[in-house]
């Protein structure tokens, strides 16, 4: 049976979700798994509520059109003073929105594929949109769609509202600059309830583009006074973090390190044998992986490869996994990387190591949180939504902004990453305590 995920990219979600309020995005229809016709459309998307076509062409670009009102196949004209095309490509900054010509016509209830007059999607049952120039709306079709009415994709998806991002507090936070400081001051001196550990190793693991080694640079940067950037970060569609690697922080240029060693790996990614191998994740767990070790992720780690570490002791391990998840991703997350996260965990809970889940990108995935970061306490949705997906109970969430554009450093981002990495060593040091005494005693 085909698994049915968004085409979408981050950036496209991000620019169509600008189109409304705080709602999120659930996919009915994808034309290229369940057929390019009008009745696939229609058994799918009728009586569905607000729904927006998404059609995707070789030029480029992604347009299609929003309807609050439902499909219902009744043959009429629908009024919808709500309804818009739109168009999406990487060459604007933000979306083309138009509006009918009278400001009250929708669409066109027909058993077609579906008719916003000017453009009607699936157009004869085939991969192709049907262009009316000035049939209700008004628009150069250059704009729209590049002049391209041939279909890579069309996919269609309920929106949803999510009501506004304060809906209850979650969680209560300090956003002082003694608040910080305590943080810092407590991080710092951390120690290890083992003697023979000196600093507890936090595994990130994610998919790509989650933001890991955006983290380690953000704290990095807290510790520094300054912006730094040594972990290699950006977009790409496969992981650009290519190698095993054990990341120290200094407090100050020249100071000691901090008790903490924060990990980075491959990202996850869709495809079988694509991203971090599960066996090499077992190794990196157990201590075998050398820091900058190349993975190569069709063939894991073995004992005669360089790179292996043979003889480990505790202070070797992983002492807590931390999944980083992009919040502007939560609702889209693939099947794929849901159960390579189910599978992760399931293997991380038989080896005994604390979990806890990096939700990333909250100014991105919220308006009002992009305003004031201060309102991320009240994210309930998100972080629920979150929870459910990958198993992880609501208080082992922790909500960051990584940064990734400031040149200064600001007071709440480092508050929210501060207090990340406090809960970090909470669950490091439970799993210390987990550990039989001779560990604990070893030296």
């Amino acid at each position: 049976m085909s698994v049915v995920t968004s085409s979408l990219s981050g950036d496209q979600e991000k620019k169509l979700l600008s189109l409304f309020g705080h709602v999120r995005l659930s996919l009915l229809y994808k034309a290229s798994v369940q057929g390019y016709t009008a009745a696939a459309f229609h058994a799918r998307c009728n009586s569905q509520g607000p729904t927006l076509v998404a059609a995707y062409n070789k030029a480029g670009f992604l347009f299609g059109a929003y309807t609050s009102k439902d499909y219902t196949q009744n043959g009429q004209p629908i009024n919808d003073d709500k309804a818009f095309l739109y168009s999406i490509n990487d060459e604007r900054k933000n979306p083309l929105r138009v509006s009918s010509a009278n400001g009250q016509y929708g669409f066109t209830d027909e058993n077609t594929g579906p008719n916003f007059g000017a453009l009607v999607f699936l157009f004869n049952d085939t991969a192709t949109v049907q262009y009316n120039a000035g049939n209700s709306y008004n628009f150069e079709a250059a704009h729209m769609h590049g002049d391209d009415l041939q279909l890579t994709e069309c996919e269609v998806y309920r929106v949803e509202e999510l009501g506004g991002c304060l809906t209850k507090t979650w969680r209560n936070m300090q956003w002082t600059s003694e608040r910080k400081r305590q943080l810092k001051v407590k991080i710092t001196n951390y120690k290890p309830d083992v003697k023979s550990v000196s600093q507890a190793r936090v595994l990130l693991v994610g998919p790509v583009g989650a933001g890991k080694s955006s983290f380690f640079n953000s704290v990095n940067s807290i510790f520094r006074g300054n912006m730094t950037s040594q972990a290699i970060c950006g977009s790409a569609g496969t992981s650009l973090t290519t190698q095993f690697r054990t990341f120290t922080i200094k407090s100050g240029k020249s100071g000691e390190p901090i008790p903490l060693i924060l990990c980075d790996t491959m990202g996850l990614e869709e495809a079988s044998g694509a991203g971090l191998d599960m066996e090499d994740i077992v190794n990196i767990y157990k201590g075998h992986v050398q820091d900058r070790y190349q993975f190569n992720p069709m063939t894991p780690l073995s004992e005669d490869v360089p790179g292996y570490r043979k003889h480990v002791s505790l202070k070797d391990q992983i002492h807590c996994v931390v999944y980083v998840v992009d919040a502007c991703r939560v609702s889209l997350m693939s099947a794929k990387i849901v159960e390579k996260f189910a599978a992760i965990r399931k293997k991380t809970n038989q080896i005994g190591i604390p979990q806890l889940v990096l939700m990333t990108k909250v100014d991105e995935a919220c308006p009002l949180v992009s305003e004031d970061l201060q309102n991320v306490s009240r994210l309930t949705h998100f972080i629920q939504e979150l929870s459910a997906s990958l198993g992880i109970p609501v208080s082992g969430i922790l909500p960051v902004k990584n940064y990734s554009q400031e040149l200064e450093l600001n007071q709440n981002t480092d508050i929210l990453i501060l207090s990340a990495l406090d809960q970090m060593l909470n669950y490091a040091d439970s799993f210390f305590e987990n550990q039989p005494e001779e560990e604990k005693e070893e030296l």
